[in-house]
């Protein structure tokens, strides 16, 4: 550069920071894509160690109250020790066909499918399978999300569970009053005795309980409750090959 002459200035180009931006929002997306596929993993592995009859799971609302530190009460027993009424009576009351399916009653999914598509109200139609892997696995709350991720993993509980297993294990973590689940907590709030010793219309009472238990009393059964009780008290006399696979 000469005398007189003015400095050169150059200018560099900004760098772009598009391409890096993009990658990073590539790398955000994989990672999340990696992390929903590991948690919906989860159901089909802990399955593999719910078959062991030694483990003892509990629900998405049993872990609830120990977050919030209200705790619960909750009595493991296993099937054999419970007697036969309260068996018979959540059998003939939830899923009657319970040791005749895999999982899903097709036919009755099939009924509930055709009401929803001609716009009608529908019923619950889940069975004691479905119930189980949604308390262990999923959210409560009507929603075709969690019942489209429900029927697959139902199908697959199945096939890994013995029923008398899946019936253990529902029995086991199933709420029967706010904070108290499994059938011996159940008899013991409700009844002040072990689930063994309830009678068939206690256990009738316990069993129409179920859908609803936060509002239903069965030690304080209204006129409508005891009406369905009734009911499944009958049918509960007659199960005979209905729980055969529990035998």
């Amino acid at each position: 550069m000469g005398l007189g002459e003015e400095p050169e200035i150059v200018v560099e180009p900004r760098r772009r920071s598009k391409p890096r931006s993009r990658s990073r929002v590539r790398t955000w997306l994989l990672r999340a894509f990696v992390g929903l596929v590991v948690l919906a993993l989860v159901p089909f592995g802990l399955t593999l160690v719910y078959a062991v009859p030694p483990v003892r799971p509990v629900s998405t609302l049993m872990m609830l109250d120990l977050a919030t530190l209200r705790g619960y009460d909750r009595r493991w027993v296993e099937l054999d020790d419970m007697g036969p009424n309260i068996v018979n009576a959540v059998m003939m009351s939830e899923d009657g066909q319970f040791c005749r399916h895999r999982g899903i009653d097709v036919g009755e999914f099939r009924a509930l499918l055709e009401e929803a598509l001609a716009g009608g109200a529908t019923r619950g139609g889940s069975t004691i399978t479905m119930q189980t892997v949604k308390n262990l696995f999923l959210w409560h709350g009507r929603s075709y999300v969690r019942k489209a991720i429900e029927l697959p993993l139902a199908v697959y509980f199945d096939a890994v569970l013995s029923k008398k297993r899946i019936m253990e294990i529902y029995l086991n973590i199933a709420e029967w009053a706010p904070g108290v689940y499994g059938a011996e907590a159940g008899a013991r709030h409700h009844f002040g005795v072990g689930v063994s010793q309830l009678t068939p219309r206690q256990a009738a009472l316990m069993a129409v309980t179920l859908p609803h238990p936060a509002g239903r009393n069965p030690a304080n059964p209204t006129a409508n409750l005891n009406r369905v009780a009734n009911t499944i008290e009958r049918r509960a006399r007659g199960a005979g090959g209905y729980v055969g696979c529990l035998r």
